[in-house]
């Protein structure tokens, strides 16, 4: 082995995966050898063999590629540091502490993923990319020096010189939170504390002796359903996620009624402010609660939203978005403590809201093209977030459009006469024969479906309660491919000589699809609901293909009635243009995976802030082809547009419509079929 300047042997060493190496004196500490060479290890106790987090693996046997001979006497024995370490925490056989191995000869050492400071989150989906950890608070445990008669200085000030000559911070700022309780974490730990401290230096919390975990809120406030993620900020991890109905409700069940309700309510907005808020402080303490979290690990918070919610949730009075030119208070990212919005968790926790783009596009929606990425492909995608206000981008990585719709609830499973949530219970996936006109079903719950042995067992538990939005759009879908439905939206009575499920119901019909209690029926005022919602989103998505220039090739679609939806079925209904089945997907909540992103990578609240600075703003409002799309897509698929992708792969039934054009009424279709029939 070489010799070093100090007359001592060195040993060269290769870090995996990242290829760095260097020479270094026998006797250096793996992690010291790591730092040097710039190697992504984490740590958060400084190499004290408290932590764990610096775990790497030596790599055993020769290496003609590195032209290195990696033996397993070339690193140090277990010490007692580790040795404790792996009785208490437990370690993968083979892993070592980096912080307390030393090197004895020439090595080859792997860091795995889980012990990089930059560590990535894999999603599931190959399409869309990974998320880096690189969250805005980190934690920082140092050994602080006692005060001293002969060098009197600030508890403050000494931790300030512990964090730079332990881990070259330089602390810029400390507010009231930190000095109200350092002085006794200084002396319940004697002397040893964990800072979290955020990436600008400014010192947020201490606690006594180690901390190892620190948590982060992705929150997506939807106008009907809220939803918490808490996330470990070191590793990724959903440690648990809870839910609950928007309180909001009681004032309007779609966004312009809740606007409404401010308007002809002074001190309206306070209501609902409190209530979000209450609810969001709920939610908070439910998902710590869950995961066994307390409430002051939680340092971080990101919200998203729509415009409305955007501004309720922030206390501002929102009813210049209730008409033209919908003004929003601000559309930058907003940052604030995050007791001023009243969630109480650690006293120097912020919140941090997305930009919003535009008055009916919101932060949720800035938040789902930062998950899917559009911006970063070639091919022209449409991204769906669909709830009571659908918002729409669509493009690619050289330019990006976007718009709002107004869908209301219905596709959510509001205003539909046996629609619900989607929870157990709920019908969410509907067949149809298209010979007998029986349906079968399956509910959120259980895994069979209606016309399996044993289902009335197995669905005992749950029950059959409603339907939900997928149940919804499939059953309607079934409906109109088996002929019970034209595509003009109308029940055809004289199906009921075919089926006793077609039944009556003053001068339209029904479609019972469920008998017992609660019998489950479709109605024509049910149809004619969910035909005003999918008839705005086609509209609004239509419009941006029109300013585009360019058809859509690949579909996304968002939400919680996305990320269940059949592309198929969406496509039957017409939901979106069309577009080549295999490039539809539903992803789910992916307005909670964006403020997860923004929760864990500071970088990329830059990257948002920017991409919504660049997203072209069209108004649906102020276009008179809005119109023109929105009655053509009251049709099943379309009323003009023929739908090639789709008729690819599914038979649609030659047209019907109803007699003379009057659709208000489901016997004047019926009867003009029975005619044809006959003759």
């Amino acid at each position: 082995m070489p010799e070093s300047s100090n007359g001592k042997e060195e040993a060269l060493i290769v870090f995996t995966p990242s290829g760095k190496r260097g020479s270094f004196p026998i006797g250096t500490k793996v992690l010291d050898a790591a730092r040097h060479l710039g190697v992504d290890i984490d740590s958060v106790c400084g190499g004290r063999g408290i932590c764990g987090r610096c775990q790497v693996q030596p790599s055993l046997g020769d290496f003609p590629k590195f032209n290195v001979k990696s033996h397993a006497d070339h690193i140090s024995e277990f010490g007692a540091k580790e040795l404790r370490y792996k009785e208490k925490r437990g370690m993968k056989d083979g892993r070592r502490l980096s912080c307390s191995a030393v090197i004895e000869g020439d090595l080859v050492i792997d860091v795995p993923a889980d012990s990089q400071v930059h560590k990535q989150v894999v999603r599931k989906r190959a399409e869309v990319r990974n998320i880096e950890i690189d969250p805005v608070v980190r934690l920082h445990y140092v050994e602080v020096e006692e005060p001293d008669m002969h060098h009197p200085s600030g508890d403050l000030e000494r931790v300030k010189t512990a964090l730079k000559s332990q881990w070259d911070i330089d602390v810029t700022r400390a507010d009231l939170p930190v000095l109200q309780t350092l002085q006794k974490a200084l002396r319940d730990g004697e002397w040893k504390i964990t800072a979290a401290v955020r990436y600008d230096g400014e010192l947020i919390y201490v606690w006594p002796g180690f901390q190892g975990n620190a948590y982060g809120l992705a929150v997506d406030i939807g106008s009907t359903t809220m939803s918490v993620h808490l996330t470990d900020l070191q590793t990724g991890e959903v440690v648990s996620s809870v839910g609950a109905m928007n309180p909001q409700i009681r004032f309007g069940e779609d966004l312009m009624s809740r606007v409404s309700y401010v308007m002809m309510n002074p001190g309206g907005e306070q209501e609902m402010t409190a209530a979000v808020q209450e609810t969001l402080n709920f939610l908070a303490g439910q998902a710590a609660t869950e995961a066994g979290v307390d409430l002051t690990e939680i340092l971080e918070l990101v919200l998203v939203g729509n415009p409305i919610m955007h501004h309720l949730a922030l206390g501002i009075n929102p009813v210049e978005l209730g008409w033209a030119p919908f003004a929003l208070a601000t559309n930058s990212a907003v940052e604030l403590w995050a007791d001023e919005i009243n969630v109480r968790v650690n006293p120097g926790a912020r919140a941090y809201f997305l930009p919003c783009v535009a008055g009916h596009v919101g932060a949720d929606a800035a938040a789902v093209t930062l998950a899917e990425g559009p911006q970063y492909r070639e091919e022209i995608t449409l991204v769906v977030d669909v709830g009571t206000n659908a918002e729409i981008v669509l493009g690619n990585k050289d330019r990006l459009l976007a718009c709002s719709s107004p869908t209301g609830p219905a596709l959510e499973g509001a205003q539909i006469s046996s629609g619900q949530r989607a929870a157990n219970g709920a019908i969410e996936r509907v067949r149809i024969d298209p010979e007998t006109l029986e349906p079968r079903f399956k509910v959120i719950g259980c895994d069979l479906w209606s016309d399996d042995d044993g289902f009335e067992l197995a669905s005992a538990k749950v029950g059959v309660t409603g339907i939900c939005g997928s149940g919804i759009i499939e059953v309607m879908a079934e409906m109109f491919l088996a002929g019970i439905m034209s595509a003009d939206g109308i029940i055809d009575g004289s199906m009921a000589e075919k089926s006793d499920r077609i039944v009556p119901e003053g001068r339209t019909f029904s479609y019972i699809v469920r008998r017992g209690e609660p019998e489950i029926r479709v109605t024509q005022a049910d149809v004619r609901a969910i035909q005003l919602a999918k008839g705005a989103l086609y509209a609004g998505a239509q419009l941006l293909v029109d300013k585009l220039g360019k058809p859509v090739e690949r579909v996304v679609l968002a939400g919680a009635f996305g990320s269940h939806i059949d592309p198929k079925y969406a496509m039957v209904l017409g939901l979106v243009p069309d577009c080549d089945l295999d490039k539809v997907v539903s992803v789910g909540n992916a307005a909670g995976t964006g403020a997860r992103i923004a929760l864990l990578n500071r970088k990329a609240r830059g990257e948002v802030e920017r991409l919504v600075a660049d997203i072209e703003k069209i108004e649906t409002a102020v276009e008179a082809k809005f119109q023109d799309h929105f009655v053509g897509a009251m049709a099943f698929p379309h009323k003009t547009a023929p739908y090639p992708n789709l008729q690819k792969v599914v038979a649609l039934p030659a047209r019907k419509t109803a007699q003379d054009g009057d659709d208000s009424d489901g016997t004047a279709g019926g009867g003009r079929r029975r005619r044809r029939r006959r003759g």
